[in-house]
């Protein structure tokens, strides 16, 4: 489970996908399989989270990472190179982007 905490020493990692509503589920099944059974298996892998907004033209994943080059190894792969091929075939648009937590609430 994602912890998050600006004490936590981990990478942020927070991705947003597009798509129309009637990929949002194949997209959602591919986003499963891959933290199934290649992503969470990763060196550096803390935790994720898949979200969907209610229209399902939009699907969020938050991950945290041990180190930010485990993420960046983990992208660099030719597994999940492609993966994303199929990923952004079934989306519009979507963009991985790092965050440091500065701060949180309870």
């Amino acid at each position: 489970m994602p912890r998050i905490s600006s004490d936590t020493p981990c990478q942020t990692v927070i991705t947003t996908f597009e798509m129309t509503p009637g990929t949002c589920q194949d997209l959602m099944d591919e986003l499963t399989d891959a933290f199934e059974n290649f992503i969470s298996k990763q060196p550096g892998f803390i935790a994720s989270g898949l979200h969907v907004n209610d229209a399902q033209t939009r699907i969020a994943n938050y991950s945290q990472w041990a180190r930010r080059e485990d993420f960046q190894a983990m992208l660099r792969s030719e597994e999940m190179r492609r993966r994303n091929r199929r990923i952004a075939a079934l989306c519009t648009r979507f963009e991985p982007v790092m965050y440091d937590v500065v701060a949180s609430f309870d």
